[in-house]
């Protein structure tokens, strides 16, 4: 008797793109027998006639450090599909932490990520823990929807060894090379699947400063590289410098992104290990991805293991009234935002309160210069950029539906385009688009995706909570790109699926799941492929401390089984929590 069958889908195994009509048995968390037609029977069996069925997703780019300490659904991702996640990336985490000193971590988090910070303060039990061993040692006394693992996160490793030296991207000396070196060895010792970096300007903290690590030298980083050569795991992931082009005048790049490859190559080969790192398409380097790609490619054949890692979509910044707008530091604006949403929008409707948000300077008085209202409301908005935003958006419009066009086709200034598209419903929202979308199409990003040296990631899942949500992206995968695209050449199913699973598993050394086959984890998803849509956008308030996020669901998901367990059941919790901390390097082969 098998704990659970599914019977009569078709099974995408995440290795071989072709699918195959097949029944699955699982016992005891794995897979035990695949073929037509198994007479076994089962305690429960799951009719997937009609479906799909594929290995849970791998998302190998998330920021759910602090979600994890309080919640255990684990939505946004759990929603989606998605199995196992790693966390920790861009270099900002919350271990190690100096006794008193989460503060400064939390700055870092909330600058960066823009995950709230009273969520952060309210929700984590600080004090449980100091090294990063002992904060997956409180992470695995915890279960969750889905598995778990961490990146051990450079920002916090130099807050800890240089306190505010390393906070201000002072040089580190060589005593403090050996104690970050020995710490991050430890780190990935102790279960860490990786280390992360992020050494680009956008990225700052609450203070407005950059993160610690931005400026670090090659010894700095050869100095971590020689800790993942000693403990011989882990995975180096950075946001490079020039991610995002080479920046303004005053605010220009530390190093070209030519330069920061060929780094990443040196850190690969003295490490032995595999680097993964953001790689976008951007307006002031069209074909930038290209070359960097054409580097990657020589470096590999000379020894090397990196793995850009590129979306699925372009990078986009959510705009609503009850989110983040230009106007929320304008004086006029200020006076009335504790009014009751319906109450508001009439307010900022009337013409001279309309015309002083579209002339008043910001008022900037107690503002964060790193918080994310600071930057919204100082932001140069690229209206050419700038789409309506709905549940059902493409994330493919086309030029002519840009508000800098249609500003102009109605005689309008783009900003006052702007203000009265978000004024003229109660949940109105827009997006500009800043990655991934120079050239009014996406055919660049499925070049990428097509690329044999790229892997799928990205999601920022747990981040940005009220400004970018691309955590949706292995639902879209699917219903986008395998399926409704019309401005272009769309994605084989069965290739989609590989990179979202065994591709993402096999990077990490997560080689128990990815794939189904007989002996491997029972991590499954049964997908009503032609039905699975993205539901709508909502504003929900149920982070700790009322804070708020964005979010977006699905439909389309008839099950998620985790480690042999069914999570979810058409779209809906079961309440089932098998998911536990992954330790980096002890995931058996099965």
């Amino acid at each position: 008797m098998h704990d659970i069958i599914i019977r009569g889908g078709l099974v995408y195994d995440g290795l071989d793109p072709k699918p195959q009509q097949l029944d699955i048995a699982i016992t005891d968390g794995l897979i035990q027998a695949m073929a037509p037609n198994l007479t076994q029977d089962a305690n429960t069996v799951i009719s997937a006639s009609g479906a799909i069925v594929a290995p849970a997703w791998v998302d190998i780019h998330t920021h759910y450090d602090g979600q994890v300490t309080w919640d255990s659904e684990m939505n946004p991702s759990a929603s989606h599909g998605v199995g196992t996640i790693v966390m920790g990336n861009c270099g900002v985490g919350f271990a190690p932490v100096p006794k008193g000193g989460e503060q400064d971590l939390i700055d870092l988090m909330e600058g960066v990520e823009d995950i709230p910070g009273s969520a952060l303060h309210e929700g984590m039990p600080w004090g449980a823990w100091e090294t990063y061993g002992e904060y997956l040692d409180l992470l695995e006394t915890k279960t969750y929807a889905l598995d778990i693992s961490s990146l051990i996160a450079h920002g916090a490793v130099r807050n800890f060894v240089m306190g505010a030296r390393g906070r201000a991207n002072e040089a580190a000396t060589q005593d403090d090379l050996n104690a970050m070196s020995d710490i991050v060895e430890q780190a990935l010792r102790d279960g860490a699947v990786g280390f992360s970096t992020s050494r680009i300007l956008g990225h700052r903290s609450i203070t407005g400063d950059p993160v610690p690590g931005t400026f670090a030298n090659e010894t700095e980083v050869l100095a971590i590289a020689s800790a993942m050569k000693r403990a011989g795991s882990g995975v180096f992931q950075l946001i490079p410098s020039s991610t995002l082009g080479g920046g303004r005048e005053g605010f220009e790049e530390h190093t070209a992104l030519i330069d920061e490859i060929d780094l990443i190559a040196k850190l690969s080969r003295e490490s032995g290990r595999a680097a993964t790192f953001t790689l976008f398409q951007v307006d002031d380097w069209h074909d930038q991805w290209q070359l960097a790609l054409e580097q990657v490619k020589a470096h590999n054949a000379a020894g090397a293991q990196i793995f850009p890692q590129v979306g699925s979509r372009p990078t986009g910044l959510v705009f609503s009234l009850s989110t983040y707008h230009p106007w929320m530091l304008k004086p006029t604006y200020l006076k009335f935002k504790d009014l009751p949403p319906a109450a508001l929008r009439e307010k900022l409707k009337t013409p001279e309160i309309r015309a002083a948000l579209l002339t008043e300077p910001n008022d900037t008085r107690g503002v964060a210069p790193g918080s994310m209202t600071f930057g919204i409301a100082h932001a140069e908005l690229n209206h050419a950029q700038i789409f309506e935003l709905t549940g059902s958006s493409s994330y493919e419009p086309t030029a002519e539906e840009a508000f800098a066009h249609r500003a102009a086709a109605q005689g309008q200034m783009p900003a006052a385009y702007l203000l009265d598209y978000l004024l003229a419903t109660p949940d109105a929202m827009a997006i500009m688009f800043f990655t991934n979308y120079a050239e009014y199409n996406l055919d660049a990003v499925r070049a990428m995706q097509m690329d044999e040296v790229t892997v799928t990631g990205l999601s920022d899942a747990g981040a940005h909570v009220c400004l970018i949500f691309d955590a949706v992206n292995p639902t879209y995968q699917l219903t986008y790109w395998g399926r409704d695209r019309s401005r272009g050449e769309v994605l084989d199913l069965g290739y989609l699926i590989h990179r979202a699973t065994y591709r993402n598993a096999q990077l990490f050394g997560f080689t128990d799941r990815g794939h189904l086959a007989p002996g491997k984890r029972a991590d499954i998803n049964v997908i009503d492929f032609e039905g699975l849509q993205l539901g709508p956008l909502e504003v929900r308030q149920d982070l700790p401390a009322g804070g708020k996020r964005l979010m977006q669901g699905a439909t389309g998901y008839w099950a998620t089984i985790v480690n042999g367990v069914i999570t979810r059941r058409f779209d809906e919790d079961t309440g089932a929590r098998p998911g536990r901390l992954i330790r980096g390097g002890r995931v058996s082969a099965h």
